[in-house]
């Protein structure tokens, strides 16, 4: 089947809420946080706007997402929120392609050195990380130097 990718809409937030909870905590909990995290009520440590959120779909099923901000931590220009795949699609290109198009909103917004919060026992997430050019920068924090090299390498 052939998966779409968009910016998210409002209507979809439920479904991202479900993939996050599946995880941690609850659909409530991730539709508040999702939702301040989009309208800028909710605000990572040191994070400026813009945001941005890609949606995966497969036919009219959302299947993934990913979301990212500007930031000053860590002297980055950028910073990856989330980044979810529904457990069925783990292993696909969703990741991937929902990273690449992550990857070329910075450069649009001229944010190179980006930024992403990583559990150091969570590692299947630190393997895709650093598969896609993240080097660490400190304990549960990777970075990529430079966002731009990776917007057209597919790996």
């Amino acid at each position: 089947m052939s998966v779409t990718y968009r910016h998210v809409e409002p209507a979809d937030i439920s479904g991202l809420a479900r993939i996050r909870a599946a995880e941690w905590g609850g659909e409530d909990y991730w539709i508040a946080r999702i939702t301040g995290y989009l309208d800028g009520t909710h605000n990572p440590q040191k994070a400026l706007p813009p945001r941005i959120l890609y949606v995966a779909l497969e036919e009219e099923k959302l299947i993934g997402f990913i979301a990212g901000h500007l930031t000053e931590r860590f002297g980055c220009d950028g910073e990856l929120e989330w980044v979810n795949v529904a457990p069925e699609h783990r292993g696909s290109d969703a990741a991937s392609a929902l990273f690449h198009l992550l990857a070329a909103w910075f450069v649009a917004q001229r944010a190179t050195r980006v930024c992403v919060n990583c559990d150091e026992e969570n590692s299947r997430a630190h393997r895709f990380y650093t598969r896609h050019g993240a080097v660490p920068l400190k304990p549960h924090w990777l970075v990529w130097e430079d966002i731009g090299l990776r917007t057209h390498l597919r790996q």
